[in-house]
């Protein structure tokens, strides 16, 4: 498969402009395309949106033009209640997600690219098969090494579940990986904001039983401590979470353990 990768401040071709002929409240959105298969490269097509029929987020501007303007536009999509991560995208210069960013909290042009230093498979849809396979490798479950308890699960405190509060709530858009400079220059061995995070989850997990293993197998150079502390990564969360912290976290026990 053929893939592009999008580099920052990339000089793109104008491509088409799609008129909304007739109508008087108009939005223009400047949407990054490549097609592989096409041999062309990238370049930025305009569509007018008319806003008088169309939903008041970006992913609903998107959807109406995929389906009444451009039928060839590609994006990712699904649950539309920023729940699933699909929908991310690099919207007027902030990674975000798609289904609740508003038109109307952006002024002038709506500009859409694929979240940046990722491959791109097609148009707004990033290649995530390095994102998830970093993501397993942390593995994200409980594990144990005592038997469950014969007549219960395994329970926890109120003040240990709360502990979970800000780390579960990932959905793994990758929107905090793909602005992390550390990210776009180490992605193949740094894990990233957002499986470190996801990694701490685990290792703040009272019922999980190999804290020790996890500590260890995140003790390189690379893999945490290409971490910088620019702080995109909690900027941009499109959940409000802090992976900058969990990592400093993370950071902390490795310190205490040696």
């Amino acid at each position: 498969m053929a893939q592009f990768v999008l580099p920052i401040n990339s000089r793109i071709k104008k491509g088409k402009t799609f008129k909304a002929e007739g109508a008087t409240h108009v939005k223009r959105f400047n949407i990054y395309r490549w097609d592989p298969d096409s041999g062309e490269n990238p370049r930025i097509d305009t569509y007018e949106v008319d806003l008088d029929t169309c939903g008041p987020m970006v992913l609903d501007a998107v959807i109406k033009i995929k389906d009444e303007m451009d039928a060839t536009l590609s994006f990712r999509r699904s649950c539309r209640e920023g729940i699933c991560g699909s929908c991310a995208m690099n919207i007027d210069g902030t990674n975000t997600l798609a289904c609740t960013k508003a038109i109307d909290e952006i002024k002038g042009d709506v500009n859409i690219y694929p979240l940046p230093h990722m491959k791109v498979v097609k148009d707004l849809i990033p290649e995530m098969t390095h994102f998830y396979a970093q993501y397993a490798s942390i593995k994200p479950w409980i594990q144990t090494q005592t038997p469950p308890p014969p007549d219960s699960e395994r329970l926890q405190s109120k003040e240990e579940r709360a502990r979970l509060d800000g780390l579960y709530e990932c959905i793994l858009c990758a929107c905090c990986s793909t602005s992390c400079p550390s990210y776009w220059w180490n992605g193949d061995r740094y894990l990233g904001p957002a499986i470190l995070l996801q990694a701490y989850r685990w290792i703040a997990d009272s019922r999980d039983e190999v804290t020790g293993e996890r500590l260890d197998a995140l003790e390189d150079p690379f893999k945490l401590y290409r971490c910088h502390t620019i702080m995109n990564c909690t900027r941009t969360c499109p959940k409000g979470l802090n992976p900058a912290k969990a990592i400093a976290e993370i950071k902390k026990l490795m310190v205490i353990r040696r």
